[in-house]
């Protein structure tokens, strides 16, 4: 026998590497466990904030998922000739973080978006940071809705401002019509 051969006779024997278990996927229970606020949890004076970044990506996603391709948003060279004197994002691609907010923070998950007014007051340019706010301003119990007043910011100035009606999930799961 050679002498590695014998060395590894000799050796005591490893145990067999254990097998692992696939790691199991925690998949929430969305009728159970995944939930924002419950209408019975509001109180008028909350709020919400969400924060983004408008980034290139976002206004050419935007132009493209929606079909607006204004040049205004997408051409530097037609937008300089118009009174914004250079690019700016979608509107509506700004008001859309309002729905961000409402469908993740409050009232968050279970919440039904049933209307909105919104006032564009002022331009986002790519690469400003819009910051999005809703206040709780009245709450329906007998309707189970709640209104919220609804703001975008870059920076200090307003630059959208609303009003949001949303139907919301009750603890009892009545869902008040």
């Amino acid at each position: 026998m050679a002498p590695l051969d014998a060395a590894a006779k000799a050796a005591p024997a490893q145990p067999a590497e254990k097998k692992r278990d696939k790691p199991v996927a925690l998949v929430p229970n969305f009728g159970t466990e995944v939930h924002g606020y419950y209408l019975e949890d509001l109180k008028v004076g909350m709020t919400a904030v969400y924060t983004k970044t408008v980034t290139e990506a976002d206004i050419a996603t935007f132009a493209g998922v929606s079909g607006d391709t204004n040049p205004i948003h997408l051409s530097e060279d037609f937008a300089k000739t118009t009174m914004f004197e250079g690019r700016i994002a979608h509107g509506m691609l700004s008001a859309s973080f309002i729905s961000t907010l409402i469908g993740t923070r409050l009232p968050g998950p279970g919440a039904i978006y049933m209307s909105q007014n919104l006032k564009f007051l002022a331009p986002v340019r790519p690469g400003q940071t819009v910051n999005t706010r809703a206040t709780v301003t009245d709450i329906n119990h007998e309707k189970a809705r709640i209104t919220l007043h609804t703001q975008c910011m870059v920076g200090t100035e307003v630059v959208i401002e609303g009003e949001a009606l949303i139907k919301v999930p009750t603890r009892n799961g009545d869902g008040a019509k």
